[in-house]
């Protein structure tokens, strides 16, 4: 297929998906691939046919979604957003939750993928020096709608190029060799809770100090959709919780979030 007839598939079929055409130009080499080789798994000549087929099988709109959704995931992605989170914002959720007398903050990671994100913040709270977070403990919760990702998330086990963005320290400390990849210890896994969730139908009550919701709603999702799922994760956080969001993302609503950050990326609940 070339790139016109893709452009005009997509642009078409994003709205019935109640997704948006904007969050899928930049990585539509991607979805090229990966509907080139559902197309050859159906039989099926070209896109023509392909919405042929989605009219006669609505069912298979579930599998094109998946298709258009393009993961990109690594360890300490965005490196001064988990600095900034270091240095002030963990510590001071750490103060509030030793003044109200909670044991443990409560964090979710929304669209985990294979769980680099949920475990770089595992990872942060062992290893990062000067947290100040002594007697207070820390769970997480991370979903995702992929359960061959979840599958692979469960595993803990990383080629070592997803690796490369966290300190060489860490690196050593948490990780021991497992063939041609490399295993996160028990230690830092354990804290972390995997769910088959799709965040469009279902997501955790909370309340959470801490979500992450990057690169998924705020990219992908429909601007009414994007509305809805915002509003939600704003009253699963807690007050003073912390919302983050992708480097290259905004948001559909600033209504009870105060900016955190001058990039956009960190939010707190008035």
């Amino acid at each position: 297929m070339d790139d016109a007839e893709l452009v005009t598939f997509l642009q078409r079929m994003a709205p019935r998906l109640d997704l948006r055409w904007r969050g899928l130009r930049r990585v539509r080499g991607q979805v090229r691939k990966r509907l080139s080789r559902r197309l050859q798994a159906l039989g099926l000549e070209d896109l023509a046919a392909y919405e042929d087929h989605l009219e006669a099988h609505p069912e298979e709109r579930r599998v094109l979604d998946g298709l258009c959704r393009i993961t990109i995931t690594r360890f300490h992605r965005d490196r001064a957003v988990w600095q900034w989170l270091q240095a002030h914002e963990l510590p001071r959720l750490c103060r509030s939750a030793r003044a109200t007398g909670r044991p443990a903050l409560h964090a979710w990671s929304a669209g985990c993928a294979s769980g680099e994100e949920p475990y770089t913040l595992s990872l942060l709270w062992d290893l990062a020096p000067a947290l100040h977070c002594e007697g207070v403990g820390l769970g997480v919760i991370a979903t995702d709608a992929d359960a061959a990702l979840l599958a692979r998330a469960h595993a803990g086990e990383y080629p070592r190029g997803t690796l490369k963005e966290l300190p060489r320290a860490w690196i050593e400390a948490a990780f021991e060799p497992a063939d041609d990849v490399l295993r996160l210890r028990d230690l830092h896994r354990g804290r972390v809770r995997f769910e088959v969730q799709d965040l469009r139908e279902r997501m955790p009550s909370g309340p959470f100090d801490l979500i992450f919701c990057r690169n998924l709603a705020f990219t992908y999702f429909a601007d009414g959709l994007q509305r809805r799922i915002l509003a939600e994760l704003r009253d699963r956080l807690d007050a003073g919780g912390v919302l983050v969001v992708g480097a290259h993302e905004a948001l559909p609503d600033r209504a009870g979030l105060i900016p955190l950050t001058t990039d956009g990326t960190l939010w707190q609940r008035a």
